[in-house]
């Protein structure tokens, strides 16, 4: 009973009708969030793409500049120097088929994947484990690389990965409730600018149709979506 008598009050404290300013909405996220852990706060933002068109596709990475509050747990794929690379690096785990026959048997101790090019023979044969669950490593993200060292930097940091879904919303951490709103504003706003970088030519119309904000266990607040893209012009 008690989440869902704290979820009414704070819903009591948003006005449906209104699209938020984002600092006033990030304000309004810290002080509706009553679990009992740091929640995450979450940004939702549909775009006006058709994600079935291959030409409309929004991927990419974005290094957050105060980072998600989570350190990730990095699996790294190499072999030869690039090992010791890794290691030294911070990564949580390093190696190759042995890695690669424990994901086989279930094993997921781990948030993201890293894949030297050399690797990806023995990685490709993960594709249907790790594919679904989003870890499967990928050019395009970044995540197949010989730049270790950096990569697993920028990953432990607060790099994330974003990827529009098939209801042309792509979902984020902007880091946690504990966070100042001035960090949380930036944080949003560095990641709002890369969305906008990666706008397709194909895109139609309003590029940003919607934005809302929410913690965890929270309920959404929507921001005006103008704001945010003109805040990254």
């Amino acid at each position: 009973m008690g989440k869902s008598k704290a979820y009414s009050n704070a819903i009591k404290k948003i006005d449906k009708s209104k699209l938020y300013d984002p600092q006033e909405a990030l304000n309004l996220v810290k002080e509706i969030a009553t679990a009992k852990f740091d929640e995450t706060v979450e940004v939702h933002i549909k775009l006006g793409v058709d994600p079935r068109h291959a030409d409309q596709q929004v991927r990419g990475t974005v290094s957050l500049p105060h980072g998600t509050g989570k350190t990730r747990k990095v699996l790294v794929f190499a072999k030869g120097e690039k090992v010791k690379e890794a290691e030294q690096a911070g990564a949580d785990y390093v190696g190759g088929e042995e890695l690669a026959e424990k994901i086989q048997g279930g094993w997921f101790d781990f948030d993201i994947a890293v894949a030297t090019p050399d690797m990806m023979g023995v990685v490709g044969k993960l594709g249907k484990i790790l594919g679904p669950r989003g870890l499967m490593p990928n050019p395009k993200s970044g995540t197949v690389t010989f730049d270790i060292e950096r990569t697993i930097n920028e990953l432990k940091a607060g790099r994330i990965e974003y990827r529009v879904d098939k209801t042309s919303i792509i979902h984020a951490p902007i880091g946690r409730v504990s966070f100042e709103v001035e960090k949380l504003q930036e944080n949003l706003n560095a990641f709002a600018e890369a969305l906008i970088k990666a706008k397709p030519a194909a895109a139609k119309g309003q590029y940003m149709r919607s934005v809302s904000i929410c913690s965890t266990m929270g309920p959404g607040i929507k921001i005006n979506p103008l704001v945010v893209m003109s805040a990254n012009k």
